[in-house]
This record gives C-alpha cells, structure tokens and sequence, in this order.
C-alpha cells in the first residue's frame, strides 16, 4: 500500500487524497490504462473537478479515453462564475396559473418572462416546468420546457433510465432543466463528450471558456463498424452504472450482496454479460424496486 501511495502521490490534488486516487484507480478509471490514467487525473486538476464527488468521469472508447463532466459541476462553477446570482426551478402542475411572455433586450435579443405563477392544492400533474439563471449584469436565462419533451426518458427500454425517471420524475425533470440554463447563462462550456489525446506532453492544458466564443468540438466519424462498437460499449457501460444505481434503491451497496441477487434471480449471467443480459436483470430489479414501493406504500396506509 505504501508504494501504491507514493505512485500516485503527485495525482492527489484539492481534498483528493493518494488514498482516494488509488480508490479511483480501482473503481470508476478501472478500464483506464496507467497513462489514460494519468491523463485523467491531469485533466481533473487542471479543471478542478472533483472525480470523488462525482463532477468528471473516465471512458476509455476504443482504446481511447473520454472525459465527460457531470451536472454536479457546471453547479458549482456556476456558482463561481462572475456575476452569479443563484437559480430558481419550478415545475408547472395542470391546475397551476401559469403565464408568460417575450421580450425584446436593448441589443435585440429576446428572453422570457414569467407574469404569473400561482397555485393551490390540489395542484393535478405536472405538465411542464422552468429554470431560471440569474446573472449581474445580464437579463435572467430561463428554459422553458413541457413534459412532452422528455416524456422518452420514462419510456427507455434502458432498465436504469426508466427507473429514475419514472420514480424520481419530478427530480430528473428539474435537474434536466438547470442543466441547459446554467450552461447557457454561465458559458460553461465544459464538453460533456470531451475525446482527449493528450498533446506533445501527455497532459491537455485545460481552458475556461471564453465569453465572446463558444468552441465547437471537431468531430470526426469512426468507420461503421467502429461506430458500431463504440455505441455498443457506451450502451453497456451505461447500464452498468444503471445497475449499480438499481442495487442503492433496493438496499444492496455490497458487491458480496450484489453477486448473490444475481446468483438468485439470474444465474444464467455470467463475468462478462451482454446487453440483453444488462437489459433483463434490469428489468427485474426495476420489478423488485415497484414492488418495495408498494410494500412501503401499504405499511403506511396501516398505521
């Protein structure tokens, strides 16, 4: 362990300890090799973003590492950013008054403007919500948005997806709001499908985004078959997560009591399952979590 601490003693930045790196090593950078790794870590600190708390993620993509940041932190660099104001989000219900209108700033760009907002119980559905981003100096930025469009994500044929959206729904919706109004009010322009090769010296310089450009990434097609794979991967790597993320609801956050569900209700999925393995043991550990809500649901209707 010690000489495990002294190789990545010069990776620990901020509140990032040589522990916590060799723990990232181990989990989330696991598929990295050691200069993917490295690399990662180097992008992290030079970004600030905290891989502990869930702010910045390592893909490795054909060989190729990518690096995509989390909505944890465009919060806080929002937070950071000059002039920052705070956020409100709000979700609009069926039975709400709600309305709103355009206007036209001095320098002939439009923005929104709520006029009314009110409502009582019971308040119906939600149909739709708003997020606003307030920054001095500039008119507020608000996302607008009905429930038709995300109403796909409730209907993902990915278990994980389904699950949260379906039973964390009002969550999702605002977070996916905040999301789009913080990036665009606050210019952060973090790519959140960031392909990095690394330079001359193995170590991107990192870059806070200019106000007067938004850079857009060159992007370059993979062959069909590549595209293929790498679609593929990205899909499983995904469901894995939705998996892991399946286990916390249902209670189960030890890899012993994972292996065990898995050994007891599907025993046919192997050390390397496919998708449609992914993708059937998440249908059924999304059967276990209704079926908890309503065991909890009927406990609280008997006291």
């Amino acid at each position: 362990m010690a000489n495990q601490l002294a190789i990545y003693q010069d990776l620990a930045f901020g509140e990032i300890t040589p522990q916590d790196v060799i723990t990232l090593r181990e989990t989330i950078a696991k598929d990295c090799n050691e200069s993917q790794f490295r690399l990662f870590m180097s992008i992290s600190k030079a970004a600030g973003a905290n891989p502990i708390m869930n702010e910045i993620y390592p893909t490795v993509r054909q060989g190729q590492l990518t690096v995509q940041f989390g909505i944890d932190f465009y919060v806080r660099k929002a937070k950071e950013s000059e002039g920052y104001l705070g956020y409100d989000v709000q979700l609009v219900h069926e039975n709400d008054e709600f309305k709103m209108h355009q206007e036209r700033a001095e320098d002939g760009r439009y923005y929104m403007v709520i006029d009314q907002h009110s409502f009582g119980f019971p308040r119906g559905k939600v149909i739709g919500g708003y997020a606003i981003a307030y920054r001095e100096g500039y008119k507020p930025f608000t996302v607008v948005m009905e429930v038709e469009e995300v109403e796909h994500f409730k209907r993902s044929n990915i278990g994980m997806q389904k699950t949260m959206w379906t039973h964390f729904f009002n969550d999702m919706f605002k977070k996916h709001m905040v999301r789009r109004a913080l990036k665009a009010a606050f210019e952060l322009n973090f790519d959140d499908d960031t392909v990095v090769d690394g330079g001359s010296d193995g170590i991107p310089e990192y870059q806070q985004p200019r106000k007067d450009v938004t850079p857009q990434p060159e992007v370059i097609e993979a062959p069909a078959k590549e595209q293929d794979e790498i679609e593929k991967n990205d899909r499983i790597a995904e469901l894995k997560q939705q998996m892991k993320d399946a286990f916390k609801i249902l209670g189960i956050t030890t890899k012993q009591g994972m292996q065990d569900y898995i050994k007891k209700h599907a025993p046919h999925i192997g050390e390397n399952p496919s998708e449609a393995d992914l993708i059937a043991l998440l249908e059924i550990l999304d059967m276990h979590i209704d079926m908890k809500e309503a065991q909890a649901s009927n406990e609280d209707s008997l006291e």
